[in-house]
């Protein structure tokens, strides 16, 4: 259950089953750092770090701007209530998506700092356990086409739900040790009427295989996209 804490100039929200730790503290790398609970990291725009809680491993992130403003504004995005924050959407977001039985971490706890006009914000969310993102998998080996067509009913999946993944490609796709697929990183995504974005999510991913393929000679071949996209767009994937 979603639980609110108001207080000063922020709010959090917190599944209560599953963080124990008191919610005005999990957000700051420091107390994990203290009491010996960092895992490991991860470097993006800046460090997630990977912790672990008293019910599992979570991932915590704080969001920062991209591209050149990114340079100029690091952290702060305009505010136009609580309700708008990157973090609390994306909490609503990955709550709506589990709803629809789409493989996503579950969301433990986000939070937003509002200052004069803008706010700052972060995110919890769990870590999935024993999983690899596509690209560093397929450096190593072709996979089979099962798996691409289980990747292609995810995606289905998240489309059905009606959510656009802005930016979907082969980092934010993560196979674990069960052959589960799942999706990642939903920052900026949206629930999104109609269809045409559909098809420039696919186009996104297409290009992102064929970006790693020059870049990092991951294996991959036409006829593995062909695969996922069936069980993408048809009804009944064998």
């Amino acid at each position: 259950m979603i639980k609110e804490l108001s207080f000063e100039n922020q709010k959090i929200w917190y599944d209560d089953s599953l963080l124990l730790e008191d919610p005005k503290r999990c957000f700051d790398p420091e107390y994990w750092k203290s009491n010996d609970r960092v895992i490991g990291s991860a470097r993006g725009r800046g460090t997630t770090w990977f912790v672990k809680t008293m019910k599992g491993e979570a991932a915590l992130r704080h969001y920062r701007r991209g591209g050149l403003f990114g340079k100029l504004i690091k952290d702060n995005y305009w505010f136009s209530g609580w309700g708008n924050t990157r973090s609390y959407q994306e909490l609503q977001l990955l709550n709506h998506l589990i709803q629809a039985g789409v493989n996503v971490p579950r969301p433990v706890a986000a939070r937003a700092i509002k200052g004069t006009f803008s706010y700052q914000a972060d995110l919890l969310s769990e870590k999935i356990p024993n999983a690899r993102d596509l690209v560093s998998i397929l450096k190593e080996r072709p996979l089979p086409p099962e798996m691409y067509k289980k990747i292609g009913l995810e995606v289905r999946k998240m489309h059905d739900a009606q959510t656009n993944h802005t930016d979907l490609n082969i980092h934010n796709i993560l196979i674990d040790d069960q052959d589960k697929v799942w999706i990642i990183d939903f920052d900026k995504c949206v629930k999104q009427v109609g269809s045409q974005w559909k098809r420039r999510n696919l186009e996104r991913l297409k290009r992102s295989f064929e970006k790693e393929v020059v870049k990092s000679g991951i294996c991959w071949t036409l006829g593995d996209w062909s695969n996922l996209t069936r069980c993408v767009n048809e009804d009944i994937c064998d």
